[in-house]
């Protein structure tokens, strides 16, 4: 792990589409060391060097604490788009913590993706959070298999403590959800995936799955994904995406049809729209959320 300077941790999301109905994006950790073969954020447009070493930005609770006094206009707070804020060092440093207990102090909401099981550490702090503001917390899973999982993410929480996490924090009345993405094209796309998914979201209790029926390769990313998969999958990829961006599963069609049956059947959410009006439902005082704006 390395630490290194940051000048502004509290960026202000500026786009059309409402992810998570977030308003700001904090990533107080720069690269990651949970082994996903095929993040994003690998692209050398993010400039992050040694992806896979942990940089944790000097005195990160300090400057988040003071950013958020000084910000009038509340909102909630996008942690994980970048790097998950519950990496191995966290349980010691607790920079995410002690971040969530400014946003908890100043009036802040928060929207958390994360693959670590450790987020359970941080009930107490959501619950408060709660109290005034949206807390959302997505665990990704993308695949039911423990092995599978374990191979295209290898360094995270399995995908049967993801799933303990999940009902965790709906028991503890926690707004808690998944990110079933990236579906990888050839490897985790398939029907019997997505059931056994969509199954278990609904015996530990989700509240949603937001699904994405592909993966996203560039530059970097793409190099180091095809060095994880081996030469026939690369074939595959190559003959059937080019170079595209955007590599959405042939059969993507079948497969979002599928989910949406299922999903409606077990009364889970999965519009972005759907999910963000029924987080909104579990601020414990909607008075006092009235005056966050």
């Amino acid at each position: 792990m390395e630490f290194v300077h940051a000048a502004k941790l509290v960026q202000t999301v500026n786009n059309d589409y409402s992810w998570f109905d977030t308003s700001y994006n904090m990533n107080i950790y720069r690269g990651c060391n949970q082994g996903c073969i095929y993040c994003d954020s690998r692209s050398s447009c993010y400039q992050i060097k040694s992806f896979d070493t942990i940089k944790a930005k000097i005195d990160a609770p300090i400057k988040v604490e003071k950013e958020l006094s000084n910000k009038r206009k509340k909102g909630i707070i996008g942690l994980g788009s970048m790097s998950d804020p519950y990496n191995q060092y966290e349980s010691e440093l607790e920079y995410t913590r002690k971040s969530l207990k400014s946003m908890n102090k100043y009036g802040f909401g928060v929207f958390v993706i994360t693959k670590s099981n450790l987020v359970l550490r941080d009930i107490d702090i959501f619950k408060k959070i709660s109290e005034h503001s949206v807390c959302n917390i997505a665990l990704t899973i993308t695949t039911a298999d423990d092995l599978l999982q374990s191979r295209i993410e290898r360094n995270s929480s399995s995908t049967k403590e993801r799933f303990g996490a999940i009902k965790e924090l709906n028991k503890n009345e926690i707004f808690a959800g998944i990110l079933m993405m990236p579906l990888l094209p050839f490897i985790n796309d398939s029907l019997d995936n997505i059931s056994k998914i969509v199954e278990l979201a609904h015996e530990n209790n989700a509240k949603y799955i937001f699904p994405s029926f592909g993966v996203t390769l560039r530059d970097n990313q793409r190099d180091y994904f095809f060095n994880k998969i081996g030469d026939k999958l690369k074939a595959q990829y190559i003959t059937t995406f080019g170079d595209k961006y955007m590599c959405v599963s042939p059969n993507h069609k079948e497969l979002r049809k599928h989910f949406e049956k299922l999903c409606d059947k077990y009364g889970i959410l999965y519009k972005m729209s759907d999910i963000i009006e029924e987080s909104r439902k579990y601020i414990k005082n909607m008075q006092l959320s009235l005056f966050s704006g």
